[in-house]
């Protein structure tokens, strides 16, 4: 019996080792493999993201979630060449496994308040990416949209630390999965915080797809009622109002890959068409079309463009969107 057990513990023993070899092996090669995506082409590594996303949050080990290996390459190369943000980085990025803990860990610090610790909205965040797929699928394309189309942003990292737009449509997410579960109250308080410390005001209830970009961010307002559909663009002072009723559907549905300029105000229960353009500061009280560009107060269509994709284009020189 003494002899068998020293066979298995042996045994035992030795396939730990193995193990562990495979695991350090996996994670070397992912590193790696993360080196040489970062090194791509701006153009190359977006289309490498963008075809890996919908595995990513998959149960599988063997996906790679390209987006976080990305986001701790960029982090280590800028704590090399920027020591004094080392300790920085580290908690925020490096000292973390996946992009769902970084993110509850980095937007907890940003929204704590004297009334709610950091440990309790990171714990809070956690749950809210943990149970919806949805939700880590969606911070992930709402940070490509924004490696995609702001010049400004030269690696994924600098959205994810920096850029207020990305981190105010985040949170909203985490209070909109709180507002499905009836946790309004928690949804308000958070909601709150968010407008506070950020100045962007998303109500809870509002419905934001996928792959969304929030340039500044600074002065937005969503209605509880609007509805913004996938690859949306949108500048700072939007407003997406309602009409005024006390009750039911009353403000925009912002459908697939339009572009909202500066300033522009949409009131009431109307439907901007896909791919559409809203002009810089222009008041929009009807419908409007598919591929069209309108401007003014109140907005009138100055042309229409089939094929268009203003959102990604982000193109705000109208003689351009003129048929």
């Amino acid at each position: 019996m003494t002899c068998n057990g020293k066979t298995n513990y042996a045994e035992e023993q030795t396939q730990v080792e193995k193990d562990s070899q495979n695991s350090e092996t996996k994670t070397r090669t992912k590193e790696t493999e993360a080196k040489d995506v970062a090194n791509l082409s701006s153009v190359d590594m977006l289309d490498r993201l963008r075809e890996a996303v919908e595995n990513c949050c998959d149960e599988s080990e063997d996906e790679r979630d390209w987006v976080w290996l990305i986001l701790r390459e960029e982090a280590q190369q800028h704590a090399y060449n920027e020591p004094l943000l080392a300790s920085f980085l580290f908690s925020t990025i490096l000292n973390h496994k996946s992009l769902e803990a970084a993110l509850s860990f980095h937007l907890a610090n940003k929204l704590a308040s004297p009334t709610i610790s950091s440990t309790l909205l990171m714990e809070l965040f956690r749950d809210a990416l943990e149970e919806s797929k949805d939700f880590r699928l969606a911070c992930r394309r709402d940070l490509i949209a924004v490696k995609e189309r702001d010049p400004a942003c030269t690696f994924l990292l600098e959205a994810f630390l920096y850029f207020k737009g990305y981190h105010a449509l985040q949170a909203y997410r985490v209070s909109h999965w709180l507002w499905s579960h009836e946790r309004k109250a928690m949804a308000y308080f958070l909601h709150s915080q968010i407008t506070k410390e950020l100045h962007i005001d998303i109500h809870p209830g509002a419905k934001i797809g996928h792959g969304v970009f929030v340039d500044h961010g600074t002065g937005i307002v969503i209605g509880e009622t609007a509805i913004v559909e996938d690859d949306v663009s949108m500048l700072h002072h939007v407003t997406l109002g309602g009409s005024g009723k006390k009750y039911g559907d009353r403000h925009p549905i912002i459908h697939n890959g339009v572009l909202l300029g500066a300033g522009a105000t949409i009131l009431g229960r109307i439907e901007i068409g896909e791919h559409s353009q809203i002009g810089a500061c222009s008041l929009v009280l009807n419908d409007v079309p598919s591929f069209a560009t309108v401007v003014g107060v109140p907005a009138r269509i100055i042309g229409r463009k089939p094929g268009r994709n203003p959102a990604s284009e982000m193109q705000q020189d109208f003689r351009s969107s003129e048929t």
